[in-house]
């Protein structure tokens, strides 16, 4: 049996079942992409629900495994080496999994970088625009009577969707192939026209190959399993 006592995040959120792996999440966009990738993949773990609402990612406890103060974080009791390996960052949560079984990301080298591109372009662009569009059309921001910052992060976000939509041109999946990339992003894409409200804003309808692709991905059990998990109190 896993001994995870060395890690403060247990006192917090007591594993029940040591040996699997420990997810420490919200079903928000980034968060479900950890729970979705286990679904997809088959493996044992144990979901723990961290209410951001309470700011209990601002713990010590959280904040043993993730310095940052975000989720998702997971605890694998089995990893590298058979060692206990904590880890923080959904896109880096993607790349592990998809390596620690041989699913979900491509054997080839160039089609593994490739795959890894497009989870730093969903990271580093259409989370963060995204999740801004949502703060200035439905949060505290839409109170705001300048509505310069609201037109950029549309602007942005509607040349970011065409990126993706030029891209899965003649392609069902991102890569071809059902891949981490698009678990990366199904999250994101469908906030933005359900959570955050912006599908007329955006021109969702407009484009001609994401909609069918976010259909596709909403359609995966795994997918709507994964979507649901940690499940709310």
């Amino acid at each position: 049996m896993a001994d995870l006592s060395a890690f403060p995040i247990t006192q917090r959120w007591p594993a029940q079942h040591p040996d699997r792996l420990q997810l420490y999440s919200l079903n928000t966009p980034n968060g479900v992409k950890a729970s979705i990738m286990l679904e997809e993949t088959g493996l044992p773990y144990e979901a723990h629900f961290v209410d951001i609402g309470k700011d209990e990612t601002w713990g010590p406890e959280f904040l043993s495994l993730n310095p940052n103060g975000k989720i998702p974080a997971i605890l694998d009791p089995d990893g590298p080496g058979g060692q206990p390996l904590a880890l923080f960052e959904s896109g880096a949560i993607l790349i592990y999994l998809a390596e620690k079984t041989g699913q979900l990301i491509p054997a080839d080298a160039a089609g593994r970088y490739q795959t890894i591109q497009w989870v730093m372009w969903q990271m580093g662009g259409l989370g963060p625009m995204f999740g801004q569009v949502g703060f200035f059309n439905k949060f505290a921001g839409k109170a705001f009577e300048d509505k310069r910052p609201l037109q950029r992060y549309v602007a942005e976000s509607k040349r970011l969707l065409g990126v993706l939509d030029a891209r899965l041109d003649g392609r069902e999946w991102v890569m071809g192939d059902y891949t981490i990339a698009d678990i990366a992003m199904l999250g994101w894409v469908r906030n933005l026209i359900g959570f955050y409200e912006a599908r007329d804003l955006v021109g969702f309808d407009a484009l001609q190959n994401v909609p069918t692709w976010l259909e596709r991905g909403l359609a995966r059990p795994a997918v709507q399993r994964g979507l649901e998990i940690p499940a709310r109190p």
